[in-house]
């Protein structure tokens, strides 16, 4: 497995660099932003370890351009100093797919790392396939056990989302972000839309896919999942 380490404590650095290693990753580390979005975005990991506070271009603002202007969806732990709900959704907000708090305990990490690294089910990068749930981004097509499913933009927007981050439960914040950034309509129009979703992509098939998770927020899985 490849590991992308992006921090710039050097001490806090070595250590996750060792403890990985010597679990049989390969490694590569940066101690800057700029460094660790160019190896980032021209290199494939499986896992980016990345601190939200950096010289050059802090954490958030990486992992938003890694998104947004690379197109890259390999998963992201964010480490950080910072325990607050608003810093947390600002990570994820940016991208980020798990979020750990400083100081923590290197076995905490990879565990973590181990699980992120299960997440992605490795297919062309202009496909994401969740059970027999398929979207092709480049034809902007979305099937499911071969049946081609017709879909919004704002309905392909969040399935895409979803399936970018599969069997993970994800916040409503998180969801709007990913559909309409800052600006998200009224509290309604979230709840409506993945009503919506719902009945095309799971309704005329046996099996329920996208799911919610009362209290917490969605999770698009083909694992055992509690249903609505």
């Amino acid at each position: 497995m490849n590991i992308l380490i992006v921090e710039d404590i050097q001490d806090i650095a070595a250590s996750i660099y060792d403890y990985l290693e010597t679990s049989g990753y390969t490694i590569d580390a940066a101690s800057d932003g700029i460094t660790g979005l160019h190896l980032a975005a021209t290199k494939d990991y499986d896992v980016i370890i990345l601190d939200l506070g950096l010289p050059g271009i802090d954490g958030v603002d990486l992992c938003r351009r890694l998104r947004q202007d690379a197109q890259r969806t390999v998963p992201i732990l964010m480490l950080t100093a910072r325990n607050s709900l608003e810093q947390k959704l600002e990570g994820f907000k940016s991208g980020a797919d798990d979020y750990l708090v400083k100081p923590f305990a290197l076995k905490e990490l990879a565990a973590r790392v181990k699980v992120l690294s299960e997440r992605v089910t490795r297919l062309p990068t202009t496909k994401l396939r969740v059970g027999d749930l398929t979207l092709d981004t480049d034809a902007h097509e979305v099937t499911r056990s071969g049946k081609q499913i017709t879909l919004n933009p704002v309905q392909f927007r969040l399935i895409q989302f979803l399936m970018q981050n599969p069997h993970r439960v994800i916040k409503r914040e998180e969801l709007e972000y990913a559909v309409w950034q800052d600006d998200p309509p009224d509290s309604d129009a979230l709840r409506t839309h993945l009503s919506n979703l719902r009945q095309l992509i799971d309704k005329p098939f046996d099996r329920q896919l996208l799911h919610t998770v009362r209290g917490f927020g969605y999770i698009l899985t083909n694992k055992n999942a509690e249903d609505d």
